[in-house]
């Protein structure tokens, strides 16, 4: 392992980027900003490199190996899929070296996967940024507002706490056991706003809407702040007033018209609300019932020729 600067305050350490992506060139330069020293990054597609060049200057673009050989701190910022091969392979080169802090961001995994690390002496760390990366400097200023889920053996979990704190971020425990949940909901959250307001901007364009996040902007962000505060009560729209009739409307707009992923999507996320609803007492069992009809895969009570009925 690199001999620690000792140009550098007390407790900054040498850092090893592995994987020039969106996460970690701007993790890197966080960790850079709070003084530690990024001693090695790899970067392999020319968008990697250019990320690394930008938010890293000078520091030197290097094999996996030579980034973990120089590193007091390996910053593990591959896909998920590609984790586990990465660290049992770099385990079977004997790259690992006792005391070596290794952190990976992935949402998935805790620590576990970092066993074969943890095998040689390294200290395993888990810290998830709970937040959407550009690759960009602007990033920097985001990390902030955001929260990381982090998950350490308890001995060394003040640790990852710390580095996080250094960031600028806060920190929220996860457990090992939880991780797969835990990132589910993260992604339901994140990912799926982004293909339902793709789907809907996609809508009002087909209607002959110049600018669709003109309109979708104000409702989406007022939608999320009123949910996050409010939860489940700050539910609007047909559905929580029991308005069939405008469901049932909703509906055969959808089925008339060529966007199949959205008449899904919508049919889908209107009968988990309906029923969410139903539960809460937001809706009556009469108006649950109505609503839940009209959604129904068959509308038995629909007129022949009407949006259900079958097609030749």
């Amino acid at each position: 392992m690199a001999r620690a600067d000792a140009s550098r305050r007390p407790g900054r350490l040498g850092v090893g980027v592995v994987g020039a992506g969106k996460v970690g060139a701007v993790l890197g330069a966080a960790l850079r900003s709070a003084g530690h020293a990024v001693v090695g990054v790899s970067a392999v597609s020319d968008a990697s490199r250019e990320r690394a060049e930008n938010l890293l200057p000078g520091v030197p673009v290097l094999e996996v190996p030579d980034v973990i050989e120089r590193a007091e701190l390996v910053l593990l910022t591959v896909p998920d899929d590609a984790l586990p091969d990465l660290v049992e392979g770099l385990a079977q080169l004997g790259a690992w070296q006792a005391g070596q802090l290794v952190v990976h961001t992935s949402g998935r995994y805790g620590t576990s996967v970092l066993g074969p690390a943890r095998a040689a002496g390294a200290i395993p760390l888990a810290i998830h940024p709970a937040m959407t990366f550009t690759g960009l400097s602007l990033d920097l200023g985001r990390l902030p507002d955001s929260m990381f889920g982090i998950t350490a053996p308890a001995a060394v979990l003040p640790i990852a706490q710390a580095l996080v704190v250094e960031m600028g971020a806060e920190s929220v425990v996860i457990e090992e056991e939880s991780r797969a949940l835990y990132h589910a909901a993260l992604a339901h959250a994140s990912n799926h706003l982004v293909t339902i307001a793709a789907q809907s901007a996609q809508l009002l364009g087909d209607v002959g809407v110049q600018h669709p996040d003109r309109l979708l902007g104000p409702l989406m962000k007022a939608s999320l702040e009123n949910a996050l505060s409010s939860g489940e009560g700050a539910l609007t729209g047909p559905v929580a007033r029991g308005d069939a009739g405008t469901v049932r409307a909703h509906r055969a707009a959808l089925d008339s018209h060529d966007a199949p992923d959205t008449r899904q999507a919508y049919l889908a996320m209107a009968r988990v609300t309906a029923l969410r609803a139903l539960e809460r007492g937001i809706l009556s069992s009469a108006q649950g019932q109505a609503i839940l009809a009209v959604l129904a895969d068959t509308v038995e009570d629909e007129p022949p020729g009407a949006p259900d009925a079958p097609r030749p």
